[in-house]
């Protein structure tokens, strides 16, 4: 089997501290994905510099085919050693899943990963070795559709100690809350806003450390089709649908011409809803055998803007409402962020007047725009974006 994997994580910075001392570094190797979790010792700028410092080197070696004894001495022998308590650095997760299913996962003094499988905690079994007087749990194992694997700090498992709870949110509670998550929702970044939000409630929205979470889910490969802009000759019209509806995948048409194309070529009604739920977007509409079928630019840039703010900003469960609701802008965004692994853009390349000066080639037209930023924003998401123009 060939293994796809959706990654996503949160960090809350301990109250009144502008950086966070735990560092995330997520890699792409042509045969796995790797997932680095460093926590630095205390908090603020040096925590910051220390969780830095072990998240880059450690992806470095690991991209380079270094062992993790050379990469643990090597950390050991790296950062500086604190002057009170006589102990360096800061202590790491990596997370290693290969294409073929194979996964391996060392852990050095942060909290155990959750592994969750069919809707249940899963004991993985682990092997532990010294390495320069270090502790070190070391895990083999394969994964499964649908595994899903939480990182964290322990910031995470200390949540709420002397607030909410006496002791903090143990490890235990916090597994089995994922658990339940988990089972509420499909997607990574989704289930990091949850987990994530659970540990600021706890702390009562003023973290007494920095807390980080990271999930990694298996996934089977989410094609999506998105079908916008009537092809430059007519001719081209059936070519573009055919190609459009070839293999198994999501598909959205995204234009009026463009579903006038799509609803002639099939031969089937296009039936338009009624249901204005948000006065400034124009309502969806309906194809036989299409996912999704909405207006063009507006809605478009509606789907953009929400893809942008959930690459470039910390997204919350405000967030989430705006994904979730029943518009076509919020609909094509959930679609692309939450359930597609790969985009294959069906563009053409015909002007619409009432968009822009129709004398201006092609390149500088409102929808080439569009198409474009959607392109740059699914990239950054690290997933793949194919585009064929007509």
């Amino acid at each position: 089997m060939s293994v796809t994997i959706d990654v996503s994580y949160k960090s809350l910075n301990k109250n009144n501290e502008e950086l966070c001392g735990d560092k995330v570094e997520i890699l792409k190797t042509k045969d796995s994905n790797i997932i680095i979790l460093a926590d630095g010792m205390g908090s603020g700028v040096k925590a910051n510099i220390l969780a830095t410092l072990t998240s880059k080197i450690l992806g470095t070696m690991f991209l380079n085919g270094a062992g993790i004894e050379e990469c643990v001495q090597t950390i050991v022998k790296t950062l500086p050693v604190c002057q009170v308590r006589q102990v360096a650095y800061s202590t790491f997760s990596i997370l290693q899943i290969f294409k073929t299913g194979d996964a391996y996962l060392v852990e050095f003094d942060n909290p155990a990963c959750v592994f969750i499988r069919d809707g249940a905690l899963l004991t993985v079994p682990y092997k532990e070795r010294m390495i320069e007087g270090k502790c070190i749990r070391e895990y083999r194992f394969e994964v499964a559709l649908n595994d899903c694997f939480i990182l964290m700090s322990d910031g995470v498992i200390h949540a709420g100690v002397g607030k909410a709870l006496n002791f903090g949110w143990t490890w235990t509670n916090m597994a089995e809350y994922s658990v339940q998550a988990t089972n509420s929702t499909l997607s990574a970044s989704r289930l990091v806003s949850i987990l994530s939000k659970a540990c600021d409630d706890l702390y009562m929205q003023s973290p007494g450390d920095d807390t980080t979470v990271a999930v990694a889910r298996v996934i089977d490969s989410k094609p999506v089709h998105l079908f916008t802009g009537p092809p430059l000759n007519p001719v081209d019209d059936t070519t573009a649908v055919y190609a459009f509806l070839e293999g198994t995948a999501t598909r959205i048409v995204s234009g009026g011409t463009s579903a006038n194309i799509v609803a002639r070529v099939l031969n089937r009604p296009i039936h338009t809803s009624l249901n204005y739920t948000d006065p400034n977007m124009p309502p969806i509409a309906y194809i036989e055998g299409i996912d999704l079928v909405t207006e063009g630019v507006l809605t478009l840039t509606r789907a953009l803007k929400l893809m942008r703010e959930y690459v470039e900003k910390e997204v919350n469960e405000d967030f989430f409402l705006e994904l979730d609701k029943d518009n076509g802008g919020s609909k094509i965004a959930k679609i692309i962020i939450e359930e597609c692994t790969e985009l294959h853009l069906f563009v053409g390349r015909t002007m619409n007047e009432a968009h822009q000066n129709p004398s201006l080639p092609f390149d500088l037209s409102i929808r080439m725009n569009l198409v474009t930023q959607i392109i740059d924003i699914v990239h950054k998401m690290g997933k793949e974006a194919i585009v064929k123009y007509y």
